[in-house]
């Protein structure tokens, strides 16, 4: 029987929600993908960047408390992150996701 997520410390019903978005629900399937892979379908899923959240998700995959990164650690997180984020990114237009943009091409999209 699958684990659900929240039993992954430090890992809440919201930051739950933003898993159940990206399609991972699973506390064993999230640790066999590891915290970049996870984080990268977070972001995918439109879910907001923050790097914190990306941080502490690493040091739990790995037994540690969220706030025992610094130094040389952290800054090398934050360039993974970055580059993350940025092929996140990278695959919008005008701030919207592919879909999005898809859909307001065919004049279907979110009325604003």
């Amino acid at each position: 029987m699958p684990r659900p997520i929240t039993e992954i410390s430090g890992i809440g019903p919201a930051t739950a929600e933003g898993f159940a978005r990206a399609g991972i629900t699973d506390a064993d399937a999230l640790i066999a993908m590891g915290a970049d892979a996870a984080y990268a379908a977070w972001l995918a899923a439109g879910n907001p960047p923050h790097f914190i959240g990306y941080y502490a998700l690493v040091m739990t995959l790995q037994g540690r408390p969220w706030n025992d990164c610094r130094g040389a650690e952290k800054a090398a997180l934050r360039s993974r992150f970055d580059a993350m984020k940025a092929r996140t990114n990278s695959g919008m237009e005008k701030g919207r996701l592919p879909m999005e943009a898809a859909l307001d091409l065919i004049g279907v999209g979110v009325r604003r």
